[in-house]
């Protein structure tokens, strides 16, 4: 940038983003450490074979009629885009009229602003991925609702164990309540980031404003750039450790009936007991 300082070769804010940008568009298998040395995550299977089981998902939820009022209203269902492989996904609320006709998350100017944000740090939208809570646009873009968050949560889940990022960023209020399982408001947490359990996986969580908020706000845009900065640094860290798998209960063992003491039992009356004994019976 004219007036500032040319960083050493291999050192400063440049080369961290190179870094980082060289990472997420590598392909192929994944073996990542967590802090410690201790767990292995995603060891799933190679980059490939979870790509091919994320389509097997996609194609499952291309047909989902769960929701009735939303599949009959959709034109299609926006599943998610990007990179199969990424470290970073953004989750936002659900998909509005231009992605419900293109199929394809953020597009218009919150996808434009979305892709100059990431541009900024040294990204493109092919090395993230981006979804929603929802897979269908609800009726007059209304919040979704209970029931369509709970039959649509497997998907979200899914995707999240397939594509095992590093860090996944809530886009907007809606977003960050729900994945954190509270009510408190973005203005209080964005920018913050923290460890959270989100369905099967342990992610790095960072709520930020949604980037349609930043149109509506242009104030909030300086806020959007700086919490979209921190996204380098956070990629750079161990990824949080995974739950180990809760091993399935053993079914109790029923001992065989103990036929020792019948045997014994009927030996002595046959053999032992006195004549006079028996003539009670």
């Amino acid at each position: 940038m004219p007036g500032s300082e040319r960083s050493a070769p291999g050192t400063g804010r440049g080369h961290l983003l190179r870094s980082i940008a060289r990472r997420l568009r590598r392909r192929g298998g994944r073996s990542r450490q967590a802090a410690g040395g201790g767990i292995t995550v995603g060891t799933m299977g190679t980059a490939e074979e979870r790509r091919e089981e994320l389509k097997a998902v996609w194609q499952q939820a291309s047909a989902c009629t769960r929701c009735p009022q939303l599949a009959a209203a959709r034109k299609t269902v926006v599943f998610g885009s990007g990179n199969a492989d990424a470290d970073l996904m953004f989750v936002g609320e659900a998909p509005g009229a231009r992605e419900d006709e293109q199929g394809v998350p953020f597009v218009g100017q919150a996808g434009r602003l979305l892709d100059t944000l990431l541009g900024e740090i040294g990204l493109t939208r092919g090395e993230v991925f981006v979804t929603n809570v929802l897979r269908c646009r609800p009726p007059q873009n209304r919040d979704p609702l209970p029931s369509e968050i709970d039959n649509c949560q497997e998907y979200l889940f899914r995707t999240l164990d397939l594509i095992q990022p590093r860090v996944v960023c809530t886009l907007g209020n809606f977003a960050t309540k729900l994945l954190r399982g509270d009510q408190t408001g973005i203005t209080r947490l964005h920018g913050r980031e923290e460890i959270r359990r989100i369905g099967p996986r342990t992610v790095r969580l960072y709520p930020i404003y949604h980037p349609a908020a930043a149109l509506y706000t242009r104030s909030l845009l300086d806020t959007l750039r700086a919490d979209f900065s921190r996204l380098p640094e956070l990629l750079a860290l161990d990824p949080p450790a995974q739950p180990q798998p809760v091993a399935p209960e053993p079914e109790p063992v029923v001992p065989e009936p103990e036929q020792v003491e019948e045997i014994e039992a009927t030996r002595v009356l046959e053999h032992e007991a006195p004549e006079t004994q028996l003539g009670l019976f």
